[in-house]
């Protein structure tokens, strides 16, 4: 664990402004998501040390310059729809004392397992590109940012191409 490990790259607001959930949403509930898709698909994409540079920055408050650029224009939007394609496959469920059970709502329809695919497939798809466009940025402007292209220190080393994802069974 590092000292950092609690700084997110997106605020929920973010997740408010640029997705479909509904203002009456517990922010609570995407948390999760957001540093899951953050440690797995940023962390890929970036490589261990320029993604701890970022939290660093985040966490310091001295994110600037094209540190800055990169995080706001490349990595929060791609960000955004990987967290939101999780939390819609999870969201529905909950986990107890009793065991796993799934919420749902008086005078609501849960989505057809097609439908809810289709969804969470959209929005994959608006995360890799994002990804593509980032990937390109980085490969494009690897001067800009050492550390993509630095030693990685037993860490994880910059994956150009997208962890892959797996579907869900009812």
């Amino acid at each position: 664990m590092y000292a950092n490990d609690d700084v997110l790259l997106i605020t929920k607001e973010d997740i408010f402004k640029y997705t479909q959930l509904s203002g009456n949403f517990d922010v609570d509930k995407i948390t999760p998501f957001i540093k899951i898709a953050q440690d797995i698909q940023v962390q890929e994409l970036c490589g261990t040390v320029l993604y701890r540079r970022l939290l660093d920055d985040v966490q310091s408050s001295t994110l600037a310059g094209y540190y800055l650029l990169l995080v706001s224009h490349y990595l929060q939007p791609l960000l955004i729809h990987y967290a939101m394609s999780d939390l819609l496959l999870f969201h529905g469920y909950e986990v107890t004392n009793g065991g796993i059970v799934r919420n749902s709502p008086e005078n609501t329809q849960l989505p057809s397992k097609e439908e809810l695919d289709t969804i969470v497939q959209r929005q994959r798809n608006i995360a890799e590109t994002y990804r593509r466009r980032c990937v390109d940025y980085l490969s494009f402007f690897p001067q800009r940012y050492p550390e993509y292209t630095a030693n990685q220190q037993s860490g994880e080393y910059p994956n150009t191409n997208p962890s892959n994802f797996v579907t869900w069974n009812l």
